[in-house]
């Protein structure tokens, strides 16, 4: 156990376990990774551990902010570790490969709603869609 992700943990007020500290690693050493494969590279890691167990540690992390749960359109739900800079992704229709975008334009240009409806606005969740360069090639092809 790295003492930076033990006391990130306990940091947010998280109990320090090395299952929890795997599935921290784990989600931040990957790359937009679904909970099976999270749980795979736990189990590498630690030995046995349940779904269950890696869906709620999952769950804590994210609601503690230490990491971020996407969830596009016809997707299962993936996890990163890139978490509070306000980045966007862009998903490949054929592939379904997703890769982080930085903000558009600008400083945070996209917290600009046409029409807040009176919310007070402080994130904002964009999703580009296209074909990524290797599934274009194989179209076209």
């Amino acid at each position: 156990m790295t003492a930076t992700t033990a006391d990130e943990l306990r940091g947010v007020g998280l109990r320090v376990t090395a299952a929890r500290v795997a599935l921290l690693n784990a989600v931040r050493d990957g790359d937009h990774l679904g909970v099976e494969a999270i749980a795979e590279r736990v189990r590498e890691r630690v030995g046995h551990v349940s779904l269950q167990a890696v869906y709620e540690g999952l769950h804590a992390l994210s609601a503690a902010g230490l990491v971020r749960r996407i969830e596009p359109p016809g997707s299962p739900a993936l996890f990163e570790g890139r978490v509070g800079d306000n980045h966007h992704h862009l998903v490949c229709r054929t592939c379904g490969i997703v890769v982080d975008v930085d903000c558009a334009v600008g400083h945070a240009p996209c917290l600009t709603a046409a029409d807040d409806h009176g919310f007070t606005v402080d994130e904002a969740e964009v999703i580009y869609w296209g074909v990524c360069p290797e599934c274009s090639t194989a179209i076209s092809t």
